[in-house]
């Protein structure tokens, strides 16, 4: 368009001429305009190669995807296009090889000239056709000049003689810093709806009120703070950001190490997080999907219950629909097997034959607390934790009003009875399931206590209290033990 447009009309020109170069100009005109709406086109110039094949890609949480790839012709030319705009956010060109790569951001100005230079990334790559593009050249010169005053006075102050010298090292250091910083902040405040702007607000941490707290009052009003602006500046409604390489940490830092770990916290955060990106598909998309991964095996016990709420309130009701079958039968199907074992919920009974024949229940067994063990003699990590479960049962639990209930969970009852006997294992409820009753449950489409308790390894152990409601879940033998204690120490001192 310039190139027409930097062309000088001739007063001269005869009306047919002065016409004909109007109509092509406008031609030209209508053909960038349509080309820009239709999508985009990412042009490589690169004197370093002259064949194989380049990639454009994209960050998009921990990853890095390839969006499109491109032939490097004998000039060195290499066209990524296509007629779907590019979602925005931080791309990346990688070269033939896969071994060299630099960024550059895409937002609305999607036709963009690339001119690289391989053997200078830091000051080869021109990007032109993007002023957001401008705006991050400048930012890239800037941080390549304070980046190595900032090493050097780190090097400086690691290699300092004297405390002296270490402590004026250390200020030049926190001075560069917030110069730094300013940086970031005039670019902010100056230019607030660019992609520069936003992958600065992704990077920002909130500061802390006080940097000592003395009292516990102190602390909590730090936390407080830190939390209820650690988001300032990012926009749930805008996905450009979870295209950067600093979103996915700062979401994963919020949910791991700021909110306490409780369910129920997490929980209000996830549906508040959730409710302002509902008008934004990419956004919403993200989220949903890190907080299904991140719960769906949670790293503490109890914190099942959010993927169970993300279940319920979102995937089953239809809200994400990008999912394939498969992903939607493997959520579905991992609900559906933690649904009834939430920490707080009362037990599923279990019905079944004990060791001597008769028919036993779990509800049936009266005690203050009752460990749950399903497991198998086969099982070799399962013949070294029963008989330790059995030891802290004999010399400690039983006199404390706990009872065990083992459950086999194979059918080798031979092994099992001979386990029980060999090991001693007395004063325990033995139970196992029959095969008509297992039959009868498929037959009617009742869920065993495989899906009713989680079982998808052994053992499993569960504890429960006086109503047989669900304490903890998944211990091994001293997790156990320690719980107990913290129970029954917590019991003796309120009857005090």
């Amino acid at each position: 368009m310039r190139l027409v447009f930097s062309q000088h009309l001739n007063i001269f020109d005869s009306y047919s001429n002065y016409m004909k170069r109007l109509f092509t100009a406008s031609l030209l005109f209508i053909t960038v305009l349509n080309a820009a709406a239709q999508g985009y086109k990412v042009t490589l110039h690169t004197k370093s190669y002259t064949q194989g094949l380049a990639y454009l890609t994209y960050y998009y949480g921990a990853n890095m995807n390839i969006q499109d790839s491109a032939i490097v012709s004998n000039k060195g030319i290499a066209v990524f296009k296509n007629i779907k705009p590019l979602p925005p956010g931080v791309y990346a060109i990688v070269f033939p090889g896969k071994n060299k790569l630099f960024d550059f951001f895409v937002d609305k100005q999607q036709v963009i000239d690339i001119t690289a230079d391989t053997t200078d990334l830091v000051n080869g790559p021109i990007v032109t056709g993007s002023k957001e593009n401008d705006l991050f050249r400048e930012y890239q010169k800037y941080i390549d000049k304070q980046g190595k005053l900032l090493n050097a006075e780190q090097q400086a102050y690691n290699t300092a003689k004297t405390k002296a010298d270490s402590v004026m090292h250390e200020q030049y250091y926190q001075a560069l810093n917030r110069d730094l910083t300013l940086y970031r902040e005039d670019v902010i405040s100056k230019h607030p709806e660019t992609m520069l702007a936003t992958l600065f607000e992704s990077m920002r941490h909130p500061q802390v009120l006080n940097n000592s707290p003395a009292t516990k009052a102190d602390s909590a009003e730090n936390y407080n703070y830190y939390k209820s602006h650690y988001w300032d500046g990012i926009s749930f409604m805008d996905s450009r950001v979870i295209r950067t390489p600093f979103f996915l940490p700062k979401l994963e830092k919020y949910y791991r190490e700021v909110l306490t770990p409780a369910s129920d916290s997490i929980v209000k955060e996830a549906d508040y997080m959730l409710l302002l990106a509902r008008s934004d598909t990419g956004m919403y998309q993200f989220l949903l999907n890190w907080l299904t991964d991140e719960y769906i095996n949670p790293k503490y016990m109890g914190q099942d219950a959010v993927f169970v709420h993300l279940f319920n309130k979102y995937h089953s009701k239809g809200l994400s629909t990008w999912l394939s079958e498969k992903q939607h039968t493997t959520i579905s199907n991992r609900a559906y097997m933690l649904m009834s074992n939430l920490l707080g919920e009362k037990a599923a009974d279990l019905k079944l034959i004990d060791s001597s024949g008769k028919a036993a229940s779990l509800f049936g067994l009266p005690a203050k607390y009752t460990v749950v063990v399903f497991w198998d003699p086969t099982c070799g990590h399962c013949r070294e934790e029963v008989p330790r479960l059995d030891s802290f049962y004999q010399h400690k639990w039983k006199q404390n009003g706990v009872k065990m209930f083992g459950v086999l969970t194979e059918n080798d009852t031979p092994k099992w009875v001979e386990f029980i006997k060999d090991k001693n294992l007395k004063g325990w409820t033995h139970v196992y399931q029959t095969e008509k009753s297992r039959k009868d449950e498929v037959d009617n489409n009742r869920p065993g206590f495989r899906q009713l308790y989680d079982v998808t390894q052994t053992p499993t152990v569960y504890l429960l209290d006086s109503d047989k409601r669900i304490i903890a879940k998944k211990l091994s033998p001293d997790q156990v033990d320690n719980l107990l204690d913290v129970k029954m120490t917590t019991k003796t001192s309120t009857i005090k």
